[in-house]
């Protein structure tokens, strides 16, 4: 019993202990789902906090950029305001200037006026004067005469003498005929307003009393020369009838002569009958009263105006004198025989003639030496004179040799001369002592063979003249500045010595991921480095090294992902490089070879403070000394030291990349390709001046129509002119897409990509697109807008013509780009397959550089007569 009841005791026990087992399990279970809960939880609400900010941040870089636009366009549009005003203003002074001429002319005039009639007044008083005192003197004489005849006659003459002379007394003038003439004299003096029109009016008056006078003048000469005419006609047909008579005695009276006589007087008579004849028609033709050619002529001019002939201007271009030789100029041989029956000198010995091959001189000479020769030399003679000649010939086949080209050579045979060629050849040109030779093919550069592998892979087959020179000198570890054309390839120039470069230091791992990547390329535009990344992953992935890129317009903490596992290579523009240093994103502790491409339009952008803080980040430790020491590539190269290699391409070199390159390069090379700042031979520039709007684009619809392949590009000014044109060509059914500053950064790579897939045949962009954007095959570039500087229309048209491929620029001209006129000509006469318009050639702004003054010599002045 008691046992019985301890087991169901045990038993309740143990369900009990069970059962609280259970709870607890449940407790514990409900507890870990509440904890893993609240972990998804807060989970949920990191990722929104950190979507948020970078939403934020994409947001506050977006405002940015839209600022920095909108900042840009309103001083531009101040500028535009501001010039449009002061031509205005000079337009308007010019006006007032030609007003106050016409006034001082017209009151000239009226001056002159007022002076004739003061004049034609004083002397109609004095005449007045002069008849009084006639007058007056006649009366006195009058008055003495009558004293002798009586004093009746006196009294009566004096009475009437005395009316007379009350009545002749000068009347005072009125208060009004007072107010009247000063009225009249005001009224002269002040200046009267005459408009264009009452100007022409009184011109066109003038000119037809002159033309009526002049016909008058013609008609009465018409007259006198028809009566001159007439009584001429008269008195010679009198002296013809008396000659007749006189001629008709006198053949009476010497019927008799003798012959000799008579056929002198024949002689005689028939000359003075050819005269009377001649003189007979002349005056039967001036009777009917013809006038001549000239003047006919003459009549013209004065009517119509005379035809000037224009002095001709000798350009300054133009050669003044002929230095070639004309074969029609040799007189020489008039002078003396021998001049045409030349003859050789006579020489003697083995003398030669100055100016003629003297291979050719032996050959005909030698016939006459080898026969003498041939009968005096015995055997061993003949023998030693074989081995000489064979001596020789080798010689010549040695020398022959030498003079191959240098294609022809191995390069171990390869001279001095022969490298001067071939720099001559690519237009290669260096600076900075010590320069390697360039490298001839892939062959020959002593490149490793992976990365030969790569760039076979890749489709390069022959180095570009860029890469022939700069490739050898970054090998060396030495630092260089680049001066190449759009499209030279430059980034391959510097990304394959990087690698090699990188591939002689340890690897990135756990431990030394943290110091930062080992290279550094700065580029200033987004689009820029994101075409170096393409282009650097083509290298750098099947190495196995790794390449990342931090420009604006994407998330920093994206950015911050991708460098989790390290980098090699960072691809960086200077603001957003500089943000990441300052949130310690981002260390440059091991990083020893920098590249800065396009140096000077980062310097134009200003980023000079933000590329010197980053390259003041740069380790001190392994910087290359100023020393000759330093400089010796075979000792480097032995104890395997590497200095850090800094790596710079410009276009230009204004005073500020040149502080730069002497603060941070030591010792540089400098590399020139080509002409700097001009476009390159393949591009063929095609002008067209165009002012009305509708008609320029009307003229691009009809330029995309023609046979030109996509993808084509087009550039404008401004990013509302961008779109504008946009939507008019996608009416039209053209597949265009649009690349500005406004756009967001993912809009702008998208842009890009569908003109690279040729998914849109047609890009609209500003000069944001401009400069080191590579698309493949691009056939037509057309400036619908002039840029406002020659540099960036050179950058322009560098989008076509690039890799050694044939591509045409068009840019449309109008009035508002005659600052750039100058340049733009310059550097379409130094085009050899581009044509200079002749409105370009003879516009006024191309004539002289702008801000220059040209003093016009007399006779170009030209005289504007109002």
């Amino acid at each position: 019993m008691n046992s019985s009841s301890m087991e169901i005791d045990n038993d309740i026990q143990q369900e009990l202990n069970n059962s609280k087992d259970d709870v607890r399990d449940k407790n514990k279970e409900r507890r870990e789902k509440d904890r893993e809960r609240d972990r998804r939880d807060r989970d949920r609400d990191r990722d929104r906090d950190r979507d948020r900010d970078r939403d934020r941040d994409r947001d506050r870089d977006r405002d940015r950029d839209r600022d920095r636009d909108r900042d840009r366009d309103r001083d531009r549009e101040r500028d535009r305001d501001r010039d449009r005003d002061r031509d205005r203003d000079r337009d308007r002074d010019r006006d007032r200037d030609r007003d106050r001429r016409d006034r001082d002319r017209d009151r000239r005039d009226r001056e002159r006026g007022r002076d004739r009639d003061r004049d034609r007044d004083r002397n109609r008083d004095r005449d007045r004067d002069r008849d009084r005192d006639r007058d007056r003197d006649n009366l006195k004489n009058k008055y003495k005469e009558k004293e002798k005849k009586g004093e009746n006659i006196i009294s009566d003459s004096i009475e009437n003498d005395q009316d007379v002379i009350t009545s002749t007394k000068k009347v005072p003038i009125s208060i009004e005929d007072l107010l009247n003439k000063k009225q009249e004299n005001i009224s002269f003096e002040k200046p009267k307003f005459l408009t264009k029109e009452e100007r022409a009016k009184i011109a066109l008056e003038k000119r037809r009393k002159e033309v009526e006078g002049i016909r008058k003048r013609q008609e009465e000469e018409r007259k006198e020369r028809e009566e001159f005419f007439k009584v001429a006609q008269d008195n010679v047909r009198r002296r013809s009838r008396s000659r007749s008579r006189s001629r008709s005695r006198s053949r009476e009276r010497g019927r008799y002569r003798d012959r000799d006589r008579s056929r002198s007087r024949s002689r005689s008579r028939n000359r003075s009958r050819s005269r009377e004849r001649k003189d007979e028609s002349q005056m039967s033709d001036n009777s009917e009263f013809h006038l001549t050619s000239k003047e006919i002529q003459a009549i013209r001019e004065r009517f119509m105006g005379g035809e000037r002939k224009k002095r001709r201007i000798r350009r300054m271009n133009e050669k003044k004198f002929v230095f070639e030789w004309d074969a029609s100029e040799d007189t020489s041989h008039d002078i003396n025989p021998l001049y045409s029956h030349k003859h050789d000198a006579l020489l003697f010995g083995r003398g030669m003639i100055a100016g003629i091959d003297v291979k050719e001189q032996k050959r005909q000479r030698s016939k006459f030496y080898d026969d003498l020769l041939e009968r005096r030399r015995n055997i061993e003679e003949k023998d030693r004179a074989g081995q000489l000649l064979e001596k020789q010939r080798k010689k010549e086949r040695k020398a022959a040799w030498d003079d191959r080209h240098w294609s022809e050579k191995l390069l171990s045979e390869m001279r001095e001369r022969d490298w001067r060629i071939f720099k001559e050849d690519f237009n290669i040109t260096t600076k900075g002592g010590n320069i390697p030779n360039p490298i001839r093919s892939w062959k020959e550069s002593n490149l490793p063979k992976n990365i030969l592998s790569v760039i076979k892979e890749i489709g390069y087959d022959e180095p570009t003249p860029i890469q022939k020179q700069a490739i050898p000198i970054e090998l060396e570890n030495r630092d260089i500045i680049g001066v190449a054309e759009t499209g030279s390839g430059k980034t391959a120039s510097f990304i394959i010595p990087m690698l090699v470069y990188i591939s002689q230091l340890p690897p990135i791992t756990e431990d030394n991921m943290a110091d930062g990547p080992y290279a550094l390329i700065l580029a200033p535009t987004r689009e820029l480095v994101q075409q170096i990344e393409e282009e650097a992953v083509k290298f750098a992935k099947p190495l196995g090294y790794n390449c990342v890129s931090l420009v604006g317009g994407h998330a920093v903490e994206g950015q911050a992902f991708n460098l989790r596992n390290g980098a090699e290579i960072v691809m960086a523009t200077p603001g957003r490089l500089k943000d990441c240093l300052d949130n310690r994103i981002l260390v440059l502790s091991q990083c020893t070879y920098v590249v800065m491409d396009e140096a000077d339009r980062m310097i134009d952008m200003g980023f000079e403070a933000d590329v010197n803080f980053i390259l003041d980040q740069l380790p001190v430790s392994n910087i290359k000394p100023d020393t000759d020491e330093s400089e010796n590539t075979l000792t480097n190269r032995i104890n395997k030291t590497l200095y850090r290699q800094t790596v710079m391409f410009s276009a230009t070199m204004p005073p500020a990349v040149e502080r730069l390159a002497k603060k941070y390069l030591r010792r540089p090379a400098i590399v020139n390709i080509g002409n700097v700042g001009q476009a390159v031979d393949t591009v063929e520039q095609i002008v067209e001046f165009i002012n009305d709007d509708n008609r320029k684009r009307q003229r691009l619809i009809e330029i995309i129509n023609e046979d030109y392949q996509p993808p084509i590009m087009v550039f404008v000014n401004q990013k509302k002119s961008c779109d504008v044109l946009y939507k008019a060509l996608d009416k039209l059914g053209f597949r265009v897409t649009t690349l500005h500053g406004g756009k967001s950064q993912e809009q702008r790579e998208y842009a890009l990509l569908q003109l690279k897939n040729r998914v849109k045949d047609i890009l609209i962009a500003t000069d944001v697109a401009g400069r080191g954007i590579d698309v493949k095959d691009v056939s037509l570039v057309v400036n619908y807008d002039m840029a406002k500087n020659i540099e960036d229309y050179t950058h322009r048209i560098g989008r076509t013509g690039r890799a050694g491929k044939n591509g045409t620029a068009i840019t449309f001209l109008s009035n508002y780009d005659t600052d750039v006129l100058y340049d733009l000509k310059q550097m379409i006469m130094k085009s050899s397959i581009s044509r200079l318009p002749p409105e370009l050639a003879n516009h006024e702004a191309a004539q002289t550089k702008p801000g220059t003054i040209r003093t016009k010599r007399k006779f170009e002045e030209t005289i504007h007569i109002v």
